[in-house]
């Protein structure tokens, strides 16, 4: 089986947020959705928004998402939609599924004689490719305005559409003068990094999966050649295992081997934790000298300064001079309209609303670490929030350098998800990755 990554290529911007390729679909006739997105996609936002005041005029509108924020900003745009008529008195209920189960509830309600969702913000490309468009269970609705302003034409639009990415990034503890210089020392010798498991948020195992993709395994055959010949020979018992990995799953990319065994490594030792705030806590503290982690960069952001807690304990491994290899990765919200949605035109609206519109971007665009697929919008939201100088002199590390930098081999080396890619490659990796940890 042939693996292949595809990707869209943009210049500077935007489409390394979302997944690429021909759209798929699980039926051959068009749903009235996807007619409605068709027209939908050929209309301004204003035009939208008069679609979605006649549609949902005094409706309760239900939307699922794994972000919290969605209600944030589904509160500003029922407040839009008040500003231009006064009597629109419809709102927007907003649930958020625990424990992965939003895919099954997506499944449920569609598969409902009475569907209730009318639209949903989701993460997890490699499920959302293989359970939701695979099976026609999500359309993708490209705004008007998006698509211009990534100078895309329609046989270019994503199949799915991003509402940003966010990353997630190394830091290490520094006190004491703890020095990590090549993504490789992550994996060197037993060093065991703080993580959330791998089955508990599945966004971290398609990090892993990406991991075997020809770009990525080339980008860490290139930090491993950066590595002293004592480290080289320590990996390469692993690297030569790996390569028989590879042969056996049919990943005939020629550096497959070296994002394989980082991958072993990785996961045979990392400290799995329950969710980034706690490891974020634990590693700004000065007792926790030394340790490292792969977490969430905007968790920098709420750290309480203390005589023995401050983000000036930690460094960010990409942002040191000299750091070779990977930085972290990234990975998306998706914003995709039910097929059985009851409101599809206000779905259309209420996501070009939070792709196109500062308001509706604002819930996420406040916190670094997270970055708008929309060139225009992700310039606008910089030049509010100011992320660049979020640290100023004092926190450094807080002060982002932009999705642009982050992407780049030469700068923070970010492993993008895609979506196709991590669904092509997730049966056989993904019980690799388990006996693996399982074994271990």
């Amino acid at each position: 089986m042939k693996k292949s990554l595809i990707c869209l290529t943009l210049g500077a911007m935007a489409m390394l947020f979302v997944s690429c390729g021909g759209k798929k679909t699980a039926k051959t006739a068009k749903s009235e959705v996807q007619k409605i997105i068709e027209q939908a996609e050929s209309m301004s936002f204003d035009e939208l928004c008069k679609k979605a005041i006649e549609e949902s005029k005094t409706a309760t509108i239900k939307g699922i998402g794994n972000s919290s924020r969605g209600k944030t900003a589904g509160a500003a745009f029922i407040k839009y939609l008040k500003s231009l008529d006064s009597s629109y008195e419809g709102n927007i209920e907003w649930s958020q599924p625990k424990n992965n189960s939003i895919f099954t509830t997506l499944t449920v309600d569609y598969k409902s004689t009475n569907p209730e969702y009318f639209m949903t913000l989701i993460q997890d490309g490699n499920q959302i490719q293989s359970k939701m468009m695979d099976t026609g269970i999500l359309r993708t609705f490209v705004p008007k305005e998006w698509a211009e302003a990534n100078k895309l034409s329609k046989k270019d639009y994503p199949e799915l559409l991003s509402l940003q990415t966010l990353n997630k990034v190394f830091m290490y503890n520094k006190v004491g003068g703890a020095k990590f210089t090549n993504c490789w020392d992550f994996v060197y010798n037993g060093a065991s990094g703080m993580f959330m498991d791998v089955n508990s948020e599945l966004v971290g195992k398609n990090f892993l999966f990406m991991l075997s993709s020809d770009k990525y395994s080339t980008w860490l055959k290139n930090a491993y050649d950066a590595l002293d010949d004592a480290k080289k020979e320590f990996f390469k018992p692993t690297i030569e295992e790996c390569a028989a990995v590879a042969k056996s799953y049919g990943i005939e990319g020629a550096n497959a081997k070296y994002g394989l065994a980082w991958t072993k490594l990785w996961v045979q030792n990392y400290n799995a934790m329950t969710d980034d705030g706690p490891i974020c806590t634990e590693l700004v503290s000065k007792s926790a000298a030394g340790e490292f982690a792969l977490i969430v960069y905007s968790k920098l952001r709420s750290v309480a300064e203390t005589a023995q807690a401050s983000v000036n304990n930690i460094s960010v491994a990409a942002y040191d001079d000299g750091y070779t290899g990977i930085g972290g990765y990234g990975y998306c919200h998706y914003l995709e309209v039910m097929d059985s949605s009851p409101y599809p035109w206000t779905a259309c609206a209420f996501i070009s609303f939070m792709v196109t519109k500062l308001d509706g971007f604002a819930a996420w665009g406040k916190d670094m670490g997270g970055y708008s697929a929309n060139p225009i919008l992700a310039a606008e939201n910089e030049a509010k929030y100011n992320h660049s100088k979020a640290g100023g002199t004092e926190f450094p590390v807080k002060n982002d350098r932009g999705f642009e930098w982050w992407s780049s081999e030469n700068g923070g080396a970010l492993v993008i998800e895609d979506p196709q890619y991590c669904a092509d490659v997730s049966i056989e990796l993904g019980d690799w990755i388990d006996s693996i940890r399982g074994g271990r």
